[in-house]
């Protein structure tokens, strides 16, 4: 093992219960800001887990009081004009994390207590569902630095309407549990002693359907909610005639 492996696999825990695999940021002296190794670790542990038939959900978590603070400051400070591909890299970077969260045929779940901030609010996000403690404080603050949440900003639209999400973003605000929850951004608010038994009590329920079903499901849901009304049933059509192939004659 290289010490850039190793340093990635510190920075990211991997365990699996049953069926259910908990992926935890590691760096809670830092608020599980991330940086690129943190970045790199968790794309390559959802890829992995995309890729094992035996887990059928997945639980993504923050070691100590965060979720995640969002960018690392230290590297974000060299993210400037002045390296342009360094810039460009940690971009497609975070894209790609986006992205693949959408892709995997299991259903992902957040379990957020703390700053959920940046970087951290846009994971969430980008999450098939989230649980949230009491204690979460979700914001996008970028504004306040001179920068834009640009990767999360579609997704965060779909979500909240147009006025809620640019009140998000514009303001830069952080919101509490009750808000986030008000505003359809986490599904359940529980006691924080409770954040993942709650998750991973949600993960093992959703664990149980036919994996060629959740992963139908998943891909459906989020192709009807962009295509226009007509092309959304047409695209139901065609996955409810393909399932019908993987069901067993009585």
């Amino acid at each position: 093992m290289t010490a850039t492996q190793a340093a990635a696999t510190e920075v990211l825990l991997c365990e699996d219960r049953g069926a259910v695999r908990l992926l935890t940021l590691n760096r809670p002296q830092r608020h599980n800001a991330f940086d690129s190794a943190l970045t790199r670790a968790l794309v390559e542990a959802l890829a992995a887990a995309g890729k094992a038939p035996e887990i059928r959900a997945i639980v993504l978590t923050g070691a100590g009081k965060s979720f995640s603070a969002g960018a690392d400051t230290g590297e974000f400070s060299a993210l400037t004009p002045a390296a342009p591909e360094a810039v460009a890299a940690r971009a497609e970077l975070t894209s790609r994390l986006h992205a693949m969260i959408r892709d995997l045929p299991q259903p992902v779940i957040a379990a957020a207590r703390g700053h959920a901030l940046g970087g951290g609010a846009g994971l969430l996000s980008a999450c098939d569902l989230v649980v949230a403690s009491e204690t979460l404080n979700l914001g996008y603050p970028e504004i306040g630095h001179g920068i834009v949440p640009a990767v999360v900003m579609s997704a965060l639209v779909r979500q909240l309407g147009s006025k809620a999400a640019f009140e998000l973003v514009a303001l830069g605000k952080p919101i509490d549990a009750a808000r986030a929850l008000a505003l359809g951004l986490v599904n359940r608010v529980v006691p924080d002693a409770q954040l993942l038994p709650a998750a991973l009590e949600m993960a093992a329920d959703l664990a149980k359907a036919s994996p060629q079903a959740m992963a139908a499901l998943k891909g459906l849901f989020y192709r009807a909610a962009e295509l226009p009304f007509e092309a959304a049933m047409q695209a139901g059509r065609e996955v409810s005639i393909a399932m019908r192939g993987f069901r067993k004659a009585p």
